[in-house]
């Protein structure tokens, strides 16, 4: 190179220029690097802060629900909709809308926050939550075939006990008794512990009685 052949005045006469050209571009670096370091410790902590406003907001919604005020529980929802759209607590919202709904004797008003969870949550669990507990609010409005619709349009997984129970469900809604007793069955003999064996033991007595009294 060019340099190994300068003295050592013009040495240092070469750097000093390079440094007098190239001085703002590695103090911009500096800075940049600096500026983006403490950026990104900034957004941590911005985030951990919404974090905990959200987790807080969703405490105090749970709270006010168990003390039987519905009307706080949805003023709160309704804020961590608004105000953190994209976390796991507004699909926790709108489940607690639509449980208010229910509660309220109001089932069809259930189905737009039920469906918004089962498309649009990043929570695979929730989804699944959100789909059955559709199913069940379109049994109860007499639409037995939305339901069963609904149920196939998702996948069990781990919920594959909840999924055969209600399928059955559904299909004792359309008088179709022996298709029930199968899904009860099935519902019976999964391992996800999702099921509750005595509820199905009692609608499996019941189908079988109602059998037994027809003429």
């Amino acid at each position: 190179m060019a340099e190994e052949y300068l003295t050592d005045d013009e040495q240092v006469e070469a750097v000093k220029r390079a440094f007098t050209e190239y001085a703002p571009w590695i103090l911009g670096g500096v800075v940049i690097g600096v500026g983006g370091w403490f950026g990104i410790q900034y957004y941590r902590s911005h985030q951990n802060a919404l974090a905990m406003q959200a987790a807080e907001q969703f405490t105090e919604m749970t709270a006010a629900l168990q003390m039987n005020d519905p009307q706080k529980s949805l003023r709160i929802a309704d804020g961590l909709i608004k105000n953190f759209p994209s976390s796991p607590y507004a699909d926790q919202a709108q489940l607690t809308i639509a449980r208010i709904d229910v509660d309220s004797g109001k089932p069809a008003d259930a189905v737009a926050p039920l469906t918004q969870v089962m498309n649009n949550s990043k929570d695979a669990e929730l989804k699944q939550v959100a789909r059955l507990r559709l199913a069940r609010v379109l049994i109860d409005q007499g639409k037995p075939d939305d339901a069963i619709k609904t149920l196939g349009e998702g996948t069990p997984g781990s919920f594959a006990g909840p999924y055969h129970e209600v399928h059955g469900d559904a299909l004792y809604a359309k008088k179709d008794i022996p298709g029930a007793v199968a899904e009860y069955n099935m519902a019976l003999g999964t391992s996800d512990g999702g099921a509750d064996a005595a509820l199905l033991q009692l609608k499996l007595a019941d189908l079988a009685s109602n059998e037994k009294a027809k003429p």
